[in-house]
């Protein structure tokens, strides 16, 4: 048995949502002729309450095509140091949009309202990028599944509209963020422009994502994701699998999150462990001793049949997920008991 710890990203349909794949009606979505897509598109700008949306072939692209519809070459992105945009997404802010981040020392992933006021306020001069765009990640890959306070952000939606600013939301984990908060998807679509949303994480689709905004904005999108390469043919099939995932897969995320917290209380009384980040989702986060680090305790968890991941700086990473089952669960405590 092979327990993969290492990303929600590595789940495989459920043989309910391989039947809805199976039986989805199709048709070419380049030319916005698949139902499947189609209604899947307008079911979740509907849960957003917000006008429009575009299925993307995953986060990164969809994330990359907001950036570029709200900014030009030369402008500025305000995000956090720990941002996925600006850490995960292979320089693509630059290389497709040609802008540059101003990076804000937050707390895992999320900064204040008073740390940008001064910056988003900044007017425009011939020495200094113009800035359009405050970007923000919720939940926070890197800060190990930090849930952004929601009041934080009507702040910086206030600080957005006063300044003239786009405002985009990462929401690859969104969802997680919802359940963990009990919140809804429509308090998010009345403060942001554009949200991206990702359905092959904890949802645990095969693939997917969308971008949600006004009908001005998924239009210029439309042509944006074929200009990137992601002009995809019977896609319904895929987005199938998200559909139910969306009916399915959201209020079982509270399983995950259960879960990271047990692993969490479990590595507290570990006397090998040096930090773990507060948990909040089904990210975790943690440190081990100096004299082991995190590369060799990776390698020996492997030896076990344990998958998990680095992030640099010391840290390494556990997801949990769909397809985590209780067994993997049990025998995974064990193991980390157990480690000498």
């Amino acid at each position: 048995m092979v327990i993969d710890l290492i990303s929600d990203t590595v789940t495989k349909p459920t043989p309910e949502m391989l039947e809805a794949m199976l039986n989805a009606n199709v048709g070419d979505d380049v030319f916005k002729m698949d139902p499947t897509v189609n209604a899947l598109e307008q079911k979740v700008a509907k849960l957003f309450d917000m006008e429009d949306a575009l299925f993307f072939p995953s986060g990164t692209m969809a994330n990359q095509t907001a950036i570029k519809l709200h900014t030009q070459p030369g402008d500025m992105v305000i995000c956090d140091k720990y941002a996925h945009i600006y850490n995960y997404e292979s320089g693509g802010v630059a290389f497709n949009s040609g802008v540059t981040c101003k990076l804000i020392d937050g707390n895992r992933g999320m900064f204040t309202s008073a740390q940008i006021e001064e910056i988003a306020a900044t007017k425009p001069q011939i020495y200094l990028p113009n800035t359009s765009l405050i970007c923000l990640e919720n939940t926070t890959n890197k800060g190990g599944g930090a849930c952004w306070d929601f009041n934080e952000i009507k702040k910086i939606h206030t600080i957005a509209q006063k300044n003239n600013l786009g405002f985009h939301l990462d929401g690859a984990r969104l969802f997680n963020a919802l359940v963990a908060k009990n919140e809804t998807p429509k308090q998010y679509g009345q403060l942001f422009d554009t949200i991206s949303i990702c359905f092959s994480k904890g949802l645990g689709a095969p693939i997917g994502s969308m971008l949600i905004g006004t009908k001005e904005m998924i239009h210029k999108a439309l042509r944006l994701r074929k200009l990137l390469g992601g002009g995809m043919r019977q896609v319904g099939f895929l987005a199938a699998a998200a559909n139910y995932a969306i009916d399915n897969h959201v209020n079982r995320l509270a399983d995950d999150h259960k879960k990271a917290n047990e692993i969490a209380k479990v590595l507290e009384n570990c006397t090998y462990i040096s930090k773990i980040e507060p948990v909040e989702t089904n990210i975790l986060i943690f440190y081990v001793d100096q004299k082991i680090g995190a590369d060799r305790f990776i390698e020996k968890m492997a030896e076990k049949n344990i998958l998990l991941t680095p992030m640099g700086e010391g840290k390494i990473r556990i997801v949990t997920h769909l397809n985590y089952t209780e067994e993997m669960h049990q025998e995974f405590l064990k193991a980390l008991k157990s480690f000498k």
